[in-house]
């Protein structure tokens, strides 16, 4: 493996607050050093690729919050498919959630997805492993057995875990390992039937309502199972000014909590549902304009741990449905970066603040070595030019689903390549 030199990029790495021009060295793929610009010592026969003085050179991304195909739904999208759209967007390590089928709720298939994702050579993936047999919310699954597997974290994915008792076990069980709870916040006896936020634009739709207040109830129960049990509890793709408000309150209080969102909930509202688009149908469904803003707040402020994809791969068939029944879910991969520099663009968010929910923040929570330019790790890499133009296109999107909210979107921000563990995985010299 020949060296590779980074010349002339803004380096920004969050895990050493580090955000400076520079040079960066990859040998045998790690990170051999950082220097500073036009610095000696060129090793023989390297790959140069020159920044210009615009480029941002960045971990590669962290994504905890992603839905595949396989096994079970490979019509959707398969490992090598999803593989290929996280690389397109920068991102080489994904962490999977378990509502596959069948189910990550054993071991073996908690060590096949690790394999799966190490032999396309691109990305990383770190496994959630279910929380209940078959996510059915039933019976806790075997979830030490799954954790010495390899599995990250623990959860049912789009599913809540709706028994407070059987919570409150989890909580207990999951402590005497330190294993990390994952929840989706929503109450689902009020989320039952639903397919939009309650409201003026529901009602004037014709379509039944999910009350925002559904994540809060449900975010509300779990923070006093927390404090009762002294689990870790991290909250998913949290919408709502009222759910960021408790969380941000128990951590004031000492309580082990974290959370992230999805850009979906900090760039777009309830509004562009309005001619019925199911592509921006999601679970949960898209907010007013006051929860929108109080999400990006909650950015700027350190409530919210980590900006992840959400990635919901739906074919056309699942889509082309009236709105009430269509699939929920849209696509995030190759758009993850270029919607949260919108934040960026808009003064909401600094550089470092913004790849920092992107890299290393959603690594600690997961706890992965991932998403650092230390000296001597894996160099897993990302280059973008933040001011390059583009428009998000269903149809052209790398990766099998082409389920995106953000179609016709005009956004800024480019990723120009991607690496591996210094192979190149995407871009103009990628294999």
């Amino acid at each position: 493996m020949k060296p590779t030199v980074f010349e002339n990029v803004r380096l920004i790495d969050p895990a050493s607050n580090t955000d400076r021009p520079g040079r960066l060295l990859v040998q045998n793929g790690v990170i051999a050093g950082t220097d500073a610009p036009q610095a000696e010592g060129m090793p023989d026969g390297a790959d140069v690729i020159d920044g210009g003085g615009q480029l941002v050179l960045c971990p590669g991304l962290v994504d905890m919050r992603v839905t595949i195909g396989e096994p079970g739904y490979e019509y959707r999208e398969t490992v090598l498919s999803a593989a290929r759209a996280a690389v397109a967007g920068g991102i080489t390590t994904i962490a999977v959630l378990p509502n596959t089928s069948p189910t990550i709720d054993n071991p073996a298939l908690a060590r096949l997805l690790r394999a799966r994702g190490e032999e396309t050579g691109m990305i990383d993936i770190l496994p959630y492993g279910a929380l209940t047999r078959e996510c059915a919310g039933k019976e806790m699954a075997e979830i030490g057995l799954l954790a010495e597997a390899g599995a990250i974290a623990f959860t049912d994915g789009p599913h809540a875990i709706a028994d407070s008792r059987m919570m409150r076990q989890m909580l207990t069980y999951a402590r005497g390992f330190n294993a990390l709870i994952v929840q989706h916040p929503e109450d689902p006896s009020l989320a039952r039937g639903g397919c939009a936020t309650d409201g003026e634009l529901a009602t004037r739709l014709g379509l039944p309502g999910i009350p925002a207040a559904a994540e809060a109830i449900l975010i509300a129960r779990d923070l006093r199972l927390a404090r009762m049990t002294g689990g870790r509890l991290h909250f998913g793709h949290v919408s709502t000014a009222e759910g960021l408000d408790l969380i941000r309150n128990a951590k004031a209080d000492g309580l082990r909590v974290s959370c992230d969102t999805a850009p979906p909930y900090f760039d777009l509202n309830e509004t562009v549902i309005g001619d019925f688009r199911t592509y921006a149908k999601l679970s949960p469904p898209l907010r007013t304009e006051a929860d929108r803003r109080a999400v990006s707040a909650a950015l700027a402020d350190g409530t919210i741990d980590a900006i992840a994809s959400d990635h919901m791969p739906c074919d056309a068939d699942d889509k082309r449905q009236p709105f009430a029944v269509a699939a929920a879910g849209g696509t995030g991969l190759c758009t993850l970066l270029a919607v949260t520099l919108a934040q960026v663009h808009a003064g909401h968010l600094g550089m470092m603040e913004a790849i920092g929910l992107l890299t290393h923040r959603p690594a600690a929570v997961l706890g992965s070595k991932a998403g650092t330019l230390a000296v001597g790790e894996p160099a897993d890499l990302c280059l973008f030019n933040p001011d390059t133009a583009w428009v998000v296109r269903a149809g052209d999107l790398p990766g099998k689903a082409q389920n995106t909210p953000f179609d016709g979107r005009a956004l800024e921000g480019r990723v120009l390549g991607t690496w591996k563990k210094g192979v190149r995985v995407f871009g103009a010299q990628a294999a």
